[in-house]
């Protein structure tokens, strides 16, 4: 099974989704992870914007900025 919870903030967390998480699962084993919610900063924002304006037949194609990127990083 699969449960994705979202929070505007950790502060949303209290014992009773800890109690929901326990009924439900009782005692076959589980994983939490955590993960904060990264939002694009307005400097970012514009440059998607200009890049959305740009004329694709100009562009570099995804698959070649994707390998750029994993060749830079080693990833």
């Amino acid at each position: 099974m699969y449960t994705t919870f979202h929070f505007d903030s950790a502060a949303d967390l209290n014992e009773e989704i800890i109690n929901s998480i326990k009924s439900t699962f009782k005692t076959r084993p589980i994983t939490i992870i955590v993960e904060e919610d990264e939002e694009l900063t307005e400097d970012l924002k514009a440059i998607l914007d200009d890049r959305l304006l740009e004329n694709e037949n100009e562009g570099i194609p995804a698959e070649e900025i994707i390998n750029r990127i994993s060749k830079k990083y080693e990833i």
